[in-house]
Formats: structure tokens, sequence, C-alpha cells
């Protein structure tokens, strides 16, 4: 019950902040702009489309582009949106007070998640709404669009866990932020150091890559091999933010 007071306190406080607004329109407006250049792309090159064997539809060309830039642009938003979550607490001095309350870490920290992963979500709710226009005019592929949006769900909620985790090490919100882009940057583009050779540590670095997971969804590939991806992910960095908020009670104690 505490774990959803905390979430409505930090969803509530999230439509209070001129920095969520600003974020949800530029967010909003970038990607707009990209599809309605996607979609004219595909108007334009519709009839030779057509006369491949095996045509793709306009989920595959105009939607999926705009997913997969999605995720980019949210990796770099993410972090502007979890900075405060604990870094502000810790800079008004307020961390202590909510620590001294008779609630439990885990709650705090799943509450302030769960506040933050509700906003994405509507967010990536929003950005769902723009292949649905093309209904108007056309066929969409929903189970394609379905995975593309829980592949996108699954990725913020693992940018938000990341994000909560640095924002606990530091009361310096831009501190939090940038470590987190970086963080997240780098774990985004990891695959990349793996070479062609098939060694266990270029197939290691390869697993931990956000984008080959993000990406498999992309192609309506359902594997419990990337969901449990991003849980552990996302479940990973939730239990490293108890522990060091536990760590921080038991030196203030």
């Amino acid at each position: 019950m505490m774990i959803l007071t905390i979430a409505g306190r930090e969803l509530r406080s999230m439509f209070l902040s001129p920095l969520a607004w600003a974020v949800l329109a530029v967010v909003e407006a970038i990607l707009a702009f990209l599809f309605l250049q996607q979609l004219d792309l595909f108007i334009a090159f519709q009839s030779q489309l057509a006369m491949l064997e095996s045509p793709p539809g306009v989920t595959e060309v105009v939607a999926m582009p705009i997913f997969s830039t999605a995720a980019i642009v949210l990796l770099l938003v993410v972090p502007l949106l979890t900075m405060r979550l604990l870094s502000e607490e810790k800079r008004q001095k307020t961390l202590p007070l909510l620590m001294s309350a008779p609630i439990s870490m885990s709650e705090i920290v799943l509450g302030k998640y769960l506040g933050m992963v509700a906003f994405l979500a509507i967010m990536v709710a929003l950005i769902g709404l723009m292949p649905l226009s093309l209904l108007a005019g056309g066929r969409l592929d929903f189970g394609l669009l379905l995975t593309a949006l829980l592949g996108l769900l699954l990725m913020v909620s693992a940018f938000a866990a990341a994000g909560l985790f640095l924002s606990s090490l530091t009361n310096h919100p831009a501190v939090a932020a940038v470590s987190s882009f970086g963080l997240l940057l780098l774990l985004w583009l990891i695959d990349i150091a793996g070479g062609a050779d098939g060694a266990t540590s270029d197939q290691l670095l390869s697993w931990l890559s956000l984008q080959r997971h993000y990406d498999a969804l992309l192609k309506g590939l359902i594997d419990s091999g990337d969901l449990i991806y991003f849980l552990l992910f996302s479940a990973t960095f939730l239990l490293l933010t108890v522990r060091q908020l536990d760590a921080e009670r038991l030196q203030s104690g």
C-alpha cells in the first residue's frame, strides 16, 4: 500500500514539474516530425515496394523506425527525469526524514521506481498513438506493433532503474544525469566491442547490450531470454539502490 502511495506522489510531482512537461513535449515533437518524414518516404516509394515479392507493410516501413529512434531519444532524456528521484531528496535533506518513516527501503525504492515507470508508460502510450493514426489509410500489423510497444516499455523501465541507482549515489542531480547517460550509452553500444570470432567474452558483451535485446523485439520476436534480460537488468539496479540506501541509513544511525 505504501508503495502505491509513494508511486502516486512521484507521479503527481512529475506532472507538476516543468522539466517533465518540457521533456514530454520535446520527445513527442521530435518523433512526430520523424514519423511524418517516414510516412512521406513510404508514400513516395509505395508503388516500387508493391512490386516486391513480399513487400513490407506500413508497420515495418513507418512505425518500426520510429520505435527504433524513440529508444535512442529516451536514452538521452530519461536520465534528466530520474536524476532528481533521490539526489534531490538528499540535497534538500528530506531523505533522512523519509528513511525514518515506518516504511522499508524496498518500499521507498519501489514506490519511486513505479511512479517514474508510470510516467514513462504514458509517454510510450503517446508514442504508440502515432502508428495507430495509419489505420485511416492502411492496415497495421498489430502483433508487431504490440511487441515493439512491449520492448520500448521494458527498455525505458530498465533506463529508469539504472537512473534511480545513479541518483542514489550523489546529492547533485546533474552528476546523476550525466553518469546515468554514460552508463546507458555504454550498455547500449557495448556489443560493438565484441569481435566476430565468437569468443566467450564477445558473446557476454553482446548479451549485455541493451540494443541487441531491443532490436529482437522490434523484429516481432518475443524470446524469453530478452524478457529475462530486461527484468534482471531492472531488478539488479533496484536491489543495488536498496543496498545503497540501507548502507546510508546504517552510517547515519
